[in-house]
């Protein structure tokens, strides 16, 4: 199933506005991760690598890496901003991103430096059809 609360970019990565994390000056922030259909393709997540706190990134830019029992894949950045929060407990328990994909799986939280690109990525709907299950 694909959550409707959710924004999706063309390389399977979801975006949570977390409307309740907007910095001081009102910049939203947003959680980041890859989609179950990502995981799936991927097989058992043994590694996550990704971007320490203070990280600039840009539309398209990878910035981290999940490796698997099957391959190694890059994870690009949806949006552009500055790189707030990394999820730690995968440093432990990558398997999270298996087993848990929208929720204890997310991998970082970016404050964007551009928030009307929200509006560029697919919603529900237009990431089902990007992996034909519409």
């Amino acid at each position: 199933m694909i959550p409707d609360d959710l924004r999706y970019s063309t390389d399977h990565e979801w975006i949570r506005h977390l409307a309740d994390t907007e910095n001081t000056d009102g910049t939203p922030v947003v959680r980041v991760g890859i989609t179950d259909y990502a995981q799936n393709s991927l097989g058992d997540i043994v590694f996550v690598q990704m971007p320490e706190p203070g990280t600039t990134v840009e539309v398209g830019d990878a910035i981290g890496e999940v490796e698997s029992t099957k391959s190694v894949s890059d994870i690009f950045a949806p949006v552009a901003g500055t790189v707030v929060t990394r999820n730690d407990a995968l440093d432990g328990s990558p398997e999270l991103v298996n087993s848990d994909p929208y929720g204890d799986g997310w991998m970082v939280e970016i404050e964007l430096s551009q928030p009307d690109q929200l509006g560029d990525l697919l919603d529900a709907a237009g990431y089902a059809g990007t992996i034909g299950e519409n």
